[in-house]
């Protein structure tokens, strides 16, 4: 439970709550900083508070933390809004991790670096005929097909692509986007201010050593990515609804007309107790799932289903505790600009971000009932 941590982990929070009150909430405010400054200043306060390394390697100069520090930290970012901001964590081995050379030496390394920049392609578009697939020829690959919602890549130098080889069946490919037949068609920007792009991939020739891992393993492989991904995000979200019940519960205790306080009404007591209800069952979910990741090795294999489950049980919450506190705070809320406004529209994106909430709840039943896996 968030209560019984250790005290490097109590350390951890405490560190994150000064990062976020001391630096991060007047960067987040300056509206005369520039995206990268401000960027930039993020991952240097973060990096001199011990946060901006948790989920990298240690041979990278990384703090290579747990699930569960990483939880932690998530979490206290979140309580004060600002878990949102680029370059508060250091780019992620992802996929790549544990790979070899030479994709060790040209693209990890450089990646962990801020050196080179990729992108996750697991999504087709909804209109595509057939998955991207490769067919092999002599030491190459020949990859066709389309990826959508591709994250981070607008900017990316190489994209991580769940691709089908012939004969082999699923594998994580490493297409460089500067390669002969890689087609950027799409740059979008969701409402939550994040940004994706669509590829196309036209008789695309590279190295068959560039495939991550073992052939036919891509998907595992990729759903260990995934996993940590949601799992993320069921940190930041349960770090978000503290912050609306904190938004909310200074408005209830500010006298209105006639210096009535809005916390005298017994169905706004109601309506407000509801939503820290919420908040605690989706917090302990969500240090529950992060514990059992760490026990299994911090491994995600094993832990797919109570990742998804964390990731289901916290952006549903969010969604639903801020929208009722825009109901309790009135419409002012609704006034772009407003705390509670700039929330709402950054977590409707996250229920199906990684994955439409109905999805995973379709996923959990199968590895429960099909696979065996899950525990409650």
């Amino acid at each position: 439970m968030p209560d019984a941590l250790l005290a490097d982990l109590i350390d951890l929070r405490e560190r994150a709550a000064a990062l976020a009150v001391d630096t991060l909430i007047p960067l987040r405010d300056d509206e005369a900083l520039v995206a990268g400054e401000r960027r930039r200043r993020v991952a240097a306060a973060s990096r001199a508070a011990g946060i901006f390394g948790l989920p990298q390697p240690v041979e990278v100069g990384g703090v290579a933390g747990s699930a569960l520090a990483r939880t932690v930290a998530r979490d206290e970012l979140g309580r004060h809004d600002v878990g949102h901001l680029p370059g508060l964590f250091g780019p992620t081995p992802g996929v790549l991790a544990g790979v070899g050379e030479p994709l060790r030496t040209d693209y990890l390394l450089p990646l962990l670096a801020g050196e080179k920049q990729g992108g996750f392609g697991f999504t087709e578009p909804a209109g595509a005929a057939h998955p991207t697939s490769a067919r092999i020829e002599g030491a190459d690959l020949v990859v066709n097909g389309q990826k959508s919602y591709v994250t981070g890549g607008a900017d990316a130098d190489f994209i991580n692509a769940l691709v089908e080889v012939e004969g082999t069946g699923p594998a994580m490919v490493l297409i460089d986007t500067a390669t002969p037949g890689v087609e950027l068609t799409r740059r979008f920007n969701s409402m939550d201010g994040s940004h994706h792009a669509a590829f196309t991939f036209s008789e695309v020739r590279i190295p068959a050593s560039h495939v991550i891992g073992e052939p036919g393993q891509g998907m595992t492989r990729a759903l260990g990515l995934v996993s940590a991904v949601r799992l993320a995000i069921a940190a930041d979200s349960v770090g978000l609804c503290r912050y609306v019940i904190d938004q909310v519960t200074e408005r209830l205790q500010t006298p209105g007309r006639g210096g009535r306080l809005p916390s005298d009404s017994e169905r706004i007591r109601m309506r407000y107790g509801d939503l820290r209800i919420r908040t605690f069952a989706a917090r302990a979910t969500l240090y529950r799932a992060a514990r059992l990741v760490d026990a299994n090795e911090g491994g995600h294999g094993e832990t797919a289903n109570e990742c998804m489950a964390a990731k289901v049980v916290a952006t549903e919450t969010v969604g639903e505790v801020v929208d009722q506190a825009i109901q309790l705070a009135g419409g002012e809320a609704l006034v772009e600009g407003h705390p509670l406004e700039s929330v709402y529209r950054r977590v409707r994106v996250l229920r199906l971000a990684e994955g439409p909430t109905d999805v995973l709840r379709t996923n959990i039943a199968r590895g429960a009932l099909d696979l065996d896996k899950g525990c409650l």
